[in-house]
C-alpha cells in the first residue's frame, strides 16, 4: 500500500485540472452570478485555471456582454458594503478599489454611493463606541489609540482630527 499511495498523491499534486473554453466560460458565469467581481478578480481566477490569454479575453468579452460582469456595479457595490458592514472611511474604500484595478472614475462613482450625512453619523458612532473600549488613563494615549483605530479604517485625517477635539 506505501508506493501506490505515494505514487496517487504525487499524482494528485501535479494532476491539474484543464477546461474547455465553454467549461471555463460556465464555471466564470456561476463565479461572476454569486457575487459582483471586478475584472481584475475574473482574469485572475482564470490565471489560475491556467486558461491562455486569448480565452481570457474571449471569456472576459463574453461576461461584459451578457452583464456577468461590471466595473461600475461592482465598485458602487464594494463601497456600499464596506461602508455599511465594515464601517470603512473613504480612504480605504479607494485604496482597496485602486489595488483591484478600478478606474478613476468608477472609484468616484463609487463613493456617490455613499450620503455624506450617513458618513458623518457612522463616524461619529464609531468614534464613541471605540473611545469607551479603550481603557487607556493617559489622555494623549488614548487619542492616540482612537486615532489609530480610524486612520487604520480609513477615515480621512481632517474628519478625525475634528473628532478628537471633539471627543477627547
Amino acid at each position: 500500500m506505501g508506493p501506490l499511495f505515494c505514487f496517487m498523491y504525487i499524482w494528485q499534486m501535479h494532476h491539474i485540472k484543464s477546461y474547455t473554453l465553454p467549461e471555463a466560460t460556465k464555471k466564470l458565469e456561476r463565479y461572476c452570478a454569486y457575487q459582483e467581481r471586478c475584472h481584475y478578480e475574473v482574469v485572475e481566477k482564470l490565471k489560475g485555471m491556467r486558461m491562455i490569454p486569448e480565452a481570457i479575453d474571449h471569456i472576459v468579452a463574453h461576461l461584459i456582454q451578457e452583464n456577468y460582469l461590471n466595473e461600475e456595479r461592482f465598485a458602487k457595490s464594494f463601497a456600499r458594503g464596506k461602508f455599511n458592514i465594515k464601517k470603512w472611511g473613504k480612504k480605504r474604500i479607494v485604496r482597496e478599489l485602486q489595488q483591484r484595478q478600478i478606474s478613476t472614475f468608477n472609484i468616484k462613482s463609487a463613493l456617490a454611493e455613499i450620503n455624506e450625512e450617513d458618513y458623518l453619523t457612522t463616524l461619529d458612532e464609531l468614534a464613541k463606541k471605540r473611545l469607551d473600549q479603550i481603557k487607556e488613563s493617559n489622555l494623549q494615549k488614548r487619542k492616540k489609540k482612537l486615532a489609530d483605530y480610524l486612520f487604520y479604517r480609513g477615515w480621512e485625517s481632517h474628519l478625525v482630527y475634528e473628532k478628537l477635539h471633539e471627543l477627547i
